[in-house]
C-alpha cells in the first residue's frame, strides 16, 4: 500500500476514534448522533433555545451533544446550572475557545478571559466600581437619564420611541464608563455603539462557529467554506479597536483639560497615575470596553421587551400607576428611596427579565476536567451551555411560564411567591459583575415611565389598534423585532411633571 494512502487511512481512523462517542452509556442523554459528524444534522440553526427546551422534556434537564468531536452539555434547569457552574465553579469557570471573538479583537475582555490571574484582576476592577454600593453612586445620574427618556418619549413620534430607548441605555453605560453623556444623534459615540452591537450580534454563536471548532479555518481565504465568521470578525476588528481606544483617549483629554467627570476610566487612570505602562493601559481599555459590551445591548433589549409587554397588558400599567400614586403622590416623580414601597413595579421589572431572557443561551462555560453528575459523565473540555430561556419556562418553578404575570412573585394569596429569575445574570465566578448597575438603571427607566406615561399600541388610518407581534431576533442578544407604538401622559399632573424635565 502506498505511503500516502496508508497515511490518509490512519488519519481518517484517528479522526473517527477522536470523535466516536466513548463511554456512551455514561454521558447525559440526548438525541441520536451520527458517526464522525455527531449531532450536526439535528442541531437547529434557528430557535435553538426553544428546541433545546423541547428536547429537555424528552431527555431531561441535562443533555449531551457533540459536533465533529466538540463536546457540549446543555443545562436546561436552574438546579443543574447552579450545581455545576456555582457549586463546582472550580471546574466550570473557564470559557470555551472563542476564536472568532479573539479575531474581532476581544482578547483583553473579562468576558472571554480564561479563569486565572488576569480574570481575577479584571473582576476586582469591576467589583470595586459596580458592586451594589458602587452602583448606588450612579443613582442620581440614572434617575436624570430616565427622566430625559420620559421627556423624549412624550414628544416623539411612534417611529422614534425605540430610538430614544437606545439613546438612554447607551448614555447610561457611557457616562458610567467614561463620563460621556449622549445628548443628540450626531454624537460619534452613539454611532460607535450601534456598530459594536451590530458586529457582536452577527458574529455567530459564541465558541461554536466552524472557526471555533477548527481554528485553522481562520488562516484560509474568505471564499473557503466555513471561513465566513473569521472573515467577518477580521473586518469588524477596527470597530472593536475604536471601542478600546476612543473612550480612553477622550477621558485622558478631559483629565488634561481638568473637566473629567467621575467614571470608570478616570478612576482607573487616577489609581495608576504615573505608573501607566502599556499593560496597565490595555487593562483599562479592555475593562472599559467590557463595561459597554456587557451592558448596553442587553439593557436596551430588556427595555424593548418592557415596552412590548406593557402594550399587550395595559392592566399592569394601570395597576403600577395606581401603586406609584398611592405611595409617591402625583406631585413628584418616584425616587430610589421609594423602591421598597413599590412591590408591583418591582414585579414588572422581574417578570420582564424572566419572560424573555435577552441572552437566551447565556455565555457558555467550559469544564476543565472530567466530572460526574448524578452518575452521568461530563468530559473535560466540554462546552457548558446554560439554556436560560429553558430555565424561564421551567414548570416546576414557574406556573404558566409562557404567560406574562408580574403577580407570580407576590406572596400568597395574590401570588405564589415564585423566585426572581436569577439565571439572567449568569452563574458562579462568571456572574455578571455589572448586574447591580443594570438592575438600578432598568428600575429607574421603568418606574419613571409607569409614573408618567401610558404606552399604547399604534393605530391604523381607520383607528384600528395594531398590536405588535411577539417576535424576537436570533443571536447572542435576542431583541424584540422592531415595532412602533404610541405614548401619552397619564394625567394632567403627569404632563406637568414631564414639562418640568429639562430635555
Amino acid at each position: 500500500m502506498p505511503l500516502a494512502t496508508s497515511t490518509f487511512i490512519l488519519t481518517v481512523l484517528a479522526i473517527l476514534w477522536a470523535t466516536w462517542p466513548k463511554r456512551k452509556s455514561h454521558y447525559p442523554p440526548g438525541p441520536v448522533a451520527d458517526p464522525f459528524i455527531g449531532h450536526v444534522r439535528v442541531i437547529p440553526t434557528q430557535n435553538q433555545p426553544e428546541v433545546f427546551h423541547e428536547w429537555s422534556q424528552i431527555y431531561g434537564d441535562i443533555m449531551y451533544l457533540q459536533v465533529f468531536g466538540r463536546k457540549m452539555v446543555i443545562m436546561g434547569s436552574f438546579k443543574v446550572a447552579q450545581e455545576l457552574l456555582e457549586n463546582r465553579s472550580a471546574n466550570y469557570s473557564c470559557r470555551p475557545r472563542c476564536v472568532v471573538w479573539r479575531i474581532m479583537g476581544w482578547k483583553d475582555s473579562l468576558t472571554f478571559f480564561q479563569y486565572g490571574k488576569r480574570f481575577l484582576k479584571h473582576r476586582k476592577m469591576f467589583q470595586q466600581y459596580f458592586d451594589r454600593k458602587g452602583s448606588l453612586a450612579f443613582n442620581d445620574m440614572l434617575a436624570e437619564e430616565a427622566r430625559l427618556l420620559v421627556a423624549n418619549l412624550a414628544r416623539a413620534t411612534p417611529g422614534e420611541h425605540i430610538h430614544y430607548a437606545h439613546r438612554l441605555t447607551t448614555s447610561n453605560i457611557m457616562r458610567a464608563a467614561f463620563g460621556k453623556q449622549i445628548k443628540d444623534d450626531s454624537d460619534p459615540f452613539l454611532k460607535l455603539a450601534l456598530d459594536v452591537t451590530w458586529a457582536a450580534n452577527n458574529s455567530g454563536p459564541i465558541g461554536s462557529t466552524p472557526v471555533d471548532m477548527f481554528p485553522w479555518l481562520g488562516h484560509l481565504p474568505s471564499w473557503f467554506p466555513g471561513t465566513y465568521y473569521a472573515s467577518f470578525a477580521l473586518a469588524s476588528r477596527t470597530i472593536t479597536q475604536r471601542l478600546y481606544d476612543d473612550p480612553v483617549e477622550f477621558v485622558q483629554k478631559q483629565m488634561r483639560d481638568g473637566n473629567a467627570e467621575r467614571s470608570f476610566i478616570s478612576e482607573k487612570l487616577t489609581e495608576v497615575g504615573d505608573e501607566l505602562d502599556e499593560e496597565a493601559l490595555q487593562d483599562i481599555k479592555g475593562a472599559s470596553a467590557t463595561v459597554f459590551a456587557a451592558g448596553e445591548d442587553t439593557s436596551f433589549a430588556t427595555l424593548t421587551v418592557f415596552f412590548l409587554v406593557m402594550i399587550r397588558h395595559p392592566e399592569y400599567q394601570t395597576r403600577a400607576y395606581q401603586e406609584i400614586t398611592s405611595v409617591v403622590g402625583k406631585d413628584r416623580l418616584p425616587e430610589y428611596r421609594d423602591r421598597d414601597s413599590l412591590p408591583f413595579v418591582e414585579c414588572i421589572l422581574q417578570e420582564t427579565l424572566r419572560w424573555h431572557p435577552v441572552v437566551p443561551l447565556g455565555i457558555p462555560h467550559r469544564s476543565l476536567n472530567d466530572d460526574i453528575y448524578n452518575g452521568m459523565f461530563i468530559p473535560g473540555g466540554s462546552v457548558m451551555i446554560p439554556n436560560v430561556y429553558g430555565m424561564s419556562r421551567d414548570k416546576d418553578v414557574y406556573s404558566t411560564p409562557d404567560a406574562f404575570n408580574p403577580a407570580r412573585f407576590l406572596p400568597a394569596p395574590e401570588g405564589k411567591g415564585e423566585p426572581h429569575f436569577a439565571a439572567i445574570w449568569g452563574f458562579g465566578r462568571r456572574i455578571c459583575p455589572g448586574r447591580h448597575f443594570a438592575d438600578l438603571a432598568l428600575w429607574h427607566a421603568m418606574v419613571c415611565i409607569l409614573a408618567t406615561l401610558e404606552i399604547q399600541p399604534e393605530k391604523d388610518e381607520d383607528g384600528k389598534v395594531i398590536l405588535p407581534e411577539v417576535r424576537f431576533t436570533e443571536g447572542l442578544v435576542s431583541q424584540v423585532v422592531p415595532f412602533r407604538f404610541a405614548v401619552r401622559p397619564r394625567s394632567e399632573a403627569a404632563r406637568a411633571l414631564i414639562a418640568n424635565i429639562e430635555a
